[in-house]
């Protein structure tokens, strides 16, 4: 999945942005049995790299992907394995980048 949000910002503003959102953005994506465990981040350069597990009972779906901030817009690349088969990807990717937008408001 691939979500491409244009931005104003200073490219080190939208970096730190970026940072302090990524715990919040994949909550409130997920509801009822499924949890969001395991959340890992690093930066290189402008580019995050990130890893989550989310959890079902004994079941665990990894998702990983990247950050870019640019200096005029943030691409956010995430394989989201089997959890588009617990809930539709159209809904995973309006519900991300409505968070992002939001938090990035």
């Amino acid at each position: 999945m691939r979500i491409t949000i244009a931005h104003t910002k200073d490219r080190q503003q939208m970096i730190q942005m970026v940072d302090r959102a990524f715990d919040d953005v994949f909550r409130g994506l997920v509801q009822g049995p499924i949890a969001i465990t395991d959340q890992h981040k690093a930066w290189q350069g402008n580019l995050m790299t990130f890893s989550l597990t989310a959890r079902m009972g004994f079941i665990r779906n990894p998702v990983s992907g990247t950050v870019e901030v640019t200096d005029h817009d943030l691409t956010l690349d995430a394989d989201i394995g089997f959890l588009s088969k617990l809930i539709p990807s159209e809904k995973i990717q309006t519900t991300l980048e409505t968070r992002l937008r939001k938090l990035l408001a």
